[in-house]
C-alpha cells in the first residue's frame, strides 16, 4: 500500500476492529515519526508498520541503457528529453535509521517484505517487544521465516497486488495461488498465518479462515477508500472494467508486482530482460509517468492491483473493514 495510504486509513481500520497498517517503504524516518503520532493522537489501538528489506543493487549502466533505448520511443512521442533524474520517494530498505525510530516508539507489529533484514536488526526490535511478521510466497520461505524466529506469517498467494514478496528464489513457477499456499504453510509451520491474495469479501475471509489462516490480509479492497491517497487516474482504471485485467510486471520498478495491465505492459510485455534491477527502474520511467499522467492518462503509471478488483469499495475504510468482517 506504499504510496496510496498514509495514517488515516490505518486509524480508520482500527476504529473499526482491524489492525491498521502503515506502509513505511517510501517514507523517511522523519516522516514514519510524525505517521505514528498522528495514529497515536487518534487510537489507542496496536497498529502494524510495513517495511521492504531489499538489497541496494549495485548500478549496470550497459542494462540501463538498454532500457532508455526501449523507452527512447515514448520520450519523443511526449516531446520531453531523456533525463537521469531521480524518480521521486526511493524505495529503501530498512536499516538502523529506522530500527533506532522503532525502538523509540515501539509500535506493536513491524511486517517486513521480501524476507527479513539482519538478525542484528530484528534483535533490536525483538527485545523490546515488538511482535515481526513477514511475508512467505513459498512454504520453504514459510519455514526459513518460522527457523528466523517470526511471531507470524503472511501467505501471500499469487492474486496478491504489487510486489511479489519472494526472498528464496526468483521463480515464479514455485508459487502458487492463496488457497493452495494457505494450507500447505499452515500445516509447515507453528507460528499464526495470515492469509493474503485475491480476498476482497466476507467470504474470501471466511474460506481463509476456514483453512486455517489466524487472519487476513487485505490491501485491494481498501484502493477505492474515502481515507485512500490512491490518484485520480488510479481510481479510474481501478472502475473501469478493464480491472479485471491485472499481470505481474517488472517495467515499473524492477521487480515483479501485480497491476492493472496498461499501455506500457502490453507493448513491452509485462516482463522484460532490459529493464533494470529493483528498484532502479523507477527513474527512466519516471518523466514519462509525470507527462502522461499530467494528460490524464495511465500509460506509464504502475496501478498495483490484485486480482479480485470488484471488491473494491467507494467508501469509508471503517465501513469496508466491518463488511469485510461480516
Amino acid at each position: 500500500m506504499a504510496a496510496v495510504q498514509d495514517s488515516a486509513l490505518a486509524v480508520a481500520v482500527c476504529h473499526a476492529g482491524g489492525l491498521g497498517s502503515l506502509p513505511c517503504a517510501m517514507r523517511t524516518p522523519e516522516a514514519v515519526r510524525r505517521e505514528i503520532a498522528a495514529i497515536r493522537a487518534q487510537t489507542d489501538r496496536p497498529f502494524n508498520v510495513n517495511f521492504f528489506c531489499h538489497r541496494i543493487p549495485a548500478a549496470d549502466d550497459a542494462r540501463e541503457q538498454r532500457w532508455r533505448a526501449k523507452l527512447a520511443p515514448y520520450y519523443q512521442e511526449l516531446g520531453i528529453a531523456m533525463s537521469s533524474g531521480t524518480a521521486g520517494a526511493p524505495r529503501l530498505p530498512f536499516d538502523e535509521r529506522m530500527a533506532d525510530v522503532l525502538v523509540d516508539l515501539l509500535p506493536s507489529i513491524v511486517s517486513f517484505h521480501f524476507g527479513l533484514p539482519s538478525s542484528r536488526l530484528v534483535a533490536r526490535l525483538k527485545i523490546r517487544g515488538i511482535k515481526i511478521v513477514s511475508s512467505a510466497t513459498t512454504v520453504d520461505e514459510a519455514r526459513w521465516l518460522e527457523a528466523h524466529g517470526v511471531d507470524a506469517i503472511i501467505a501471500q498467494g499469487l492474486e496478491a497486488g504489487g510486489h511479489r514478496g519472494h526472498f528464496l528464489s526468483p521463480d515464479l513457477t514455485r508459487q502458487m495461488g492463496t488457497f493452495a499456499l494457505l494450507p500447505q504453510v499452515v500445516r509447515a509451520v507453528s507460528v499464526p498465518v495470515i492469509a493474503a491474495g485475491g480476498i476482497a469479501d466476507a467470504a474470501g475471509v471466511r474460506a481463509a479462515l476456514a483453512l486455517g489462516a489466524s487472519a487476513v490480509q487485505i490491501g485491494t479492497a481498501y484502493l477505492l477508500s474515502t481515507e485512500a491517497t490512491t490518484t485520480a487516474i488510479h481510481r479510474a482504471a481501478l472502475a473501469s472494467d478493464g480491472s479485471c485485467h491485472t499481470a505481474l510486471t517488472n517495467l515499473f520498478t524492477g521487480r515483479p508486482a501485480r497491476g492493472i495491465v496498461n499501455r506500457l505492459m502490453r507493448e513491452l510485455g509485462p516482463v522484460h530482460s532490459d529493464v533494470p534491477e529493483f528498484p532502479l527502474a523507477a527513474t527512466a520511467l519516471a518523466p514519462l509517468r509525470s507527462a502522461a499522467e499530467a494528460q490524464g492518462r495511465d500509460d506509464f503509471s504502475p496501478m498495483w492491483a490484485g486480482q479480485n478488483t470488484r471488491g473494491c469499495q467507494t467508501a469509508g475504510a471503517a465501513e469496508v473493514t466491518r463488511h469485510l468482517a461480516g
